[in-house]
């Protein structure tokens, strides 16, 4: 079985397969290829790390006193579980684990790091929400936080001050309370990928993230977004591959070994000091140019509302001024950072289903034509359409977008359930196996919105998906009341005018979607074609009728 876990040890980033980078850290330390690098000092730094992994495991072994950890596959001498990980689909393999132990928890020992992993939602519940105040951390990594500047991101970054101080300025501008605020803007930009679904429908996907991208930033800087290559959206994609790759924990040694960061530049093996430096300069152009042309158009009097002139026009004479201005350009970075790719992993997840399970797309439509009567939907539509509610949650329950949580950090030791789970433990909740557990959801692999709807309503005893996908505690997704939103707002509108079918090839042969996901921390399906078309020319006229005002 191959190694899981890569020791790049000649920090050549050529070894990671990137693909789409994710708009969040890839805090998530498996599913990777293994590679080690046999060139310069590659062999005398792999054996400081098994030594390091040794040292920390005999420390780890002498606290663990009298008590046992949680169950889980055996391991072997100084590497633990190295050899157990799976190649892919690691949630799969996690939940067979907890199967075959009869828990609803799996520790693995990597390189002396503990790894707890929660099967269940109970679990969950336990850790995460009740005992809060030790599992709310996120490991840190080197190579992002202190070499490529990206520390301030909240999602990644350590419980404390920091922290609450950003999460409070984004909850505050973008409570539930606010979204009527910022609704118009929301359906402006997904109106706009009508005419642009009618003309290149084969772009769908890029359609759908150019506009996602552009809402995102609207919403942070009020920056006008041009319909092609944005500069803006541009910057963030770029800067956001190079985040995906410097937040793999084995894709450089100093994710491992922390020492190296103090290494100087020119010394052999240093070049993911090179690397950081690079990259360091788009978080740094991410983070500032947007928002000091934000500023600026403040000063001309000509900035749109939106987070950041919210922010600075409030700033208050009773705090430093620079630091007030650091908290809200860390916070506007994040409002773009937080969770688009997770929306357009869900929303492309939208449209595999409609190819996979066409009875379900014509419930849907039926119920959007008998609500609409010819007119696009609107946010206030969503309390009288039962079956997309019901849609949107099977969406987010058949395949999720994050299959394992971002992982905490255990800041204390802990005891439950009889396991002793030590500080420092990385502690990831399976959410996929949450989603399939057949105590909630009978036939959890059946796709069926019927099963949250009774009686014509939602049936409030089946246990609402979003109590998962959005983890827990006091790390639970500040946004997803937006993510929620956009979601169904993007599927009532393209169905209200779209029909959603498979494609065609050159033979003229349906072509069969795949139901596969990629791997990383998010997981959109596989790439896939379908064929998008109106409805009829009543569809269309709608649809120009909103390129008209758009």
């Amino acid at each position: 079985m191959p190694l899981h876990y890569i020791l790049n040890i000649k920090d050549s980033t050529e070894s990671i397969m990137l693909g789409r980078a994710p708009l969040l850290p890839t805090f998530f330390p498996f599913s990777m290829s293994y590679h080690v690098s046999a060139e310069g000092h590659g062999s005398h730094a792999l054996i400081v790390a098994f030594v390091v992994a040794a040292l920390s495991w005999w420390v780890l072994s002498r606290r663990k006193a009298s008590l046992p950890y949680p169950p889980g596959p055996k391991g072997q001498f100084l590497v633990g579980n190295i050899f157990d990980l799976p190649p892919h689909s690691e949630w799969v393999a996690y939940n067979r684990w907890c199967r075959e132990l009869g828990s609803d928890l799996v520790y693995l020992r990597v390189a002396g790091k503990g790894i707890l992993v929660l099967d269940t939602l109970e679990a969950a519940n336990d850790l995460f929400d009740k005992r809060s105040s030790i599992y709310s951390s996120r490991p840190q990594f080197p190579m992002v936080g202190e070499l490529m500047g990206w520390k301030w991101l909240f999602a990644g970054m350590e419980y404390g001050e920091p922290w609450r101080e950003r999460r409070r300025l984004f909850t505050k501008y973008f409570s539930p309370t606010a979204a009527a605020k910022y609704g118009p803007i929301k359906m402006k930009f997904v109106r706009e990928m009508l005419p642009c679904l009618l003309d290149t429908p084969e772009d769908f996907l890029e359609i759908v993230r150019h506009a996602l991208g552009g809402l995102t930033i609207s919403l942070a800087y009020g920056l006008p977004i041009k319909k092609v290559h944005d500069p803006y959206i541009d910057l963030a994609e770029r800067a956001m591959v190079a985040l995906a790759a410097g937040s793999l924990p084995g894709a450089f040694l100093v994710n491992v070994i922390p020492l190296l960061k103090y290494i100087p530049d020119w010394f052999p093996g240093a070049g993911f000091k090179r690397k950081a430096k690079q990259w360091r300069k788009l978080q740094e152009d991410f983070r500032g140019i947007p928002f000091e042309q934000t500023a600026e158009n403040m000063a001309a009097g000509t900035a749109n509302p939106c987070f950041t002139t919210a922010c600075l026009e409030k700033l208050s004479e009773s705090k430093d001024p620079v630091q007030q201005r650091e908290l809200i350009k860390d916070t506007a970075g994040i409002v773009f950072a937080a969770g688009a790719d997770t929306i357009i992993s869900t929303t492309q997840t939208f449209f595999s289903a409609m190819l996979c399970f066409p009875e379900a797309q014509e419930k849907a439509q039926e119920e959007l034509d008998r609500v609409l009567s010819g007119r696009l939907p609107e946010f206030d539509d969503e309390a009288d359409m039962p079956y997309m509610a019901a849609l949107i949650r099977e969406i987010l329950r058949w395949q999720t977008a994050v299959p394992v949580a971002i992982p905490h950090s255990t800041t204390a030791d802990d005891v439950y359930k009889g396991y002793f789970i030590p500080k420092g433990t990385l502690v990831m909740g399976n959410v996929w196996a949450m989603l399939r557990d057949e105590k909630h959801y009978p036939e959890p692999s059946k796709f069926s919105p019927e099963r949250f709807l009774k009686d014509g309503k939602l049936n409030p005893d089946v246990l609402d998906p979003i109590q998962i996908v959005f983890g827990w505690g006091r790390r639970a997704c500040p946004g997803s009341h937006i993510a929620l939103s956009l979601v169904w707002l993007t599927a009532a509108t393209v169905l209200s005018v779209f029909d959603i079918s498979r494609a065609i090839d050159e033979n003229g042969n349906e072509i069969e979607p795949s139901s596969g996901v990629q791997p990383g921390l998010i997981c959109p399906p596989l790439p896939f074609k379908c064929t998008i078309k109106p409805r009829s020319e009543d569809a269309v006229e709608l649809i120009m009728s909103v390129a008209d005002t758009v």
